[in-house]
């Protein structure tokens, strides 16, 4: 199956380099989304691009981490991949994992494999910001019980998504809370889901969200609200992708069988 790796890209400048180098020890088809960094990023990666063979996306302005991901949907897409695998380029997603998501994915079982940095954390894990681990654990535990998975996880952003299956779902939403938009449309749109392990990495636990999410309980409660919010819509979605299916399958079927004496 021909995989894309995407990374979102937005001032890491002092990062850029270095998680290229790895991630071409394991990837060969690589596309960077520059999220409108000011602080030389872009022209790193226009100076990598054609020697490293590299996809690159510029954003002109900061349009968010959600927006990023979807382009990279778009992108695989149009490209022909079967999947995307999606990681950050703060090096707190290990490269050295990317094999164990390609024989998830050659195991044909899943649409979406998720990596969770929770899953078997032991003495030597580092340790999650402590308003970051309780939001994510508060927020898995909700998603859980109100969509029937099993995550450990809520925010990783190492994640394996199958193209074919994102193609079926409506991802708008831009910024921080777009993992609350992808399981509620995983879980209504009935995809396939499951988590492998990664390591717990934070290099920079200052690093800031922006736009008032700094604000531990803001941030919950924005999460929350994109959450319910889009439990209800996806499963709009979902009825009507089904209805348009039945309309369309009866209209072949009537098709077949104009004209047609034998029934």
């Amino acid at each position: 199956m021909s995989v894309l790796i995407a990374i979102p890209v937005y001032n890491e400048a002092g990062y850029v380099r270095d998680i290229l180098d790895r991630v071409r020890e394991y990837a060969d088809n690589i596309l960077l989304i520059n999220d409108g960094s000011t602080d030389g990023t872009a022209e790193i990666l226009d100076e990598l691009r054609e020697p490293m063979g590299l996809d690159v996306i510029h954003h002109a302005t900061n349009l968010g981490y959600g927006r990023a991901i979807s382009e990279s949907f778009k992108r695989g897409a149009r490209d022909g991949y079967d999947w995307v695998i999606t990681m950050d380029c703060d090096d707190q997603h290990e490269p050295a994992h990317i094999p164990a998501f390609m024989d998830a994915i050659e195991k044909d079982n899943l649409d979406i494999i998720s990596g969770s940095r929770y899953l078997n954390l032991d003495a030597k894990s580092e340790i999650a910001p402590a308003d970051r681990r309780a939001i994510n654990m508060t927020l898995a535990n909700e998603i859980n019980d109100q969509l029937g998975f099993t995550l450990t996880d809520a925010f990783c952003g190492f994640k394996a998504h199958r193209v074919s299956a994102m193609q079926r779902i409506d991802l708008t939403e831009d910024g921080y809370a777009f993992p609350m938009q992808l399981w509620a449309q995983a879980a209504a749109f009935g995809l396939r889901v499951g988590e492998i392990e990664v390591d717990l990495i934070y290099n920079d636990p200052n690093r800031t969200f922006g736009g008032g999410l700094d604000d531990s309980v803001r941030r919950l409660a924005h999460y929350r609200e994109v959450l319910s919010r889009e439990i209800a819509r996806a499963k709009e979605l979902a009825q009507a992708s089904a209805s348009t299916s039945r309309s369309a399958s009866k209209a072949a079927h009537e098709s077949r069988h104009t004209g047609c004496r034998c029934c």
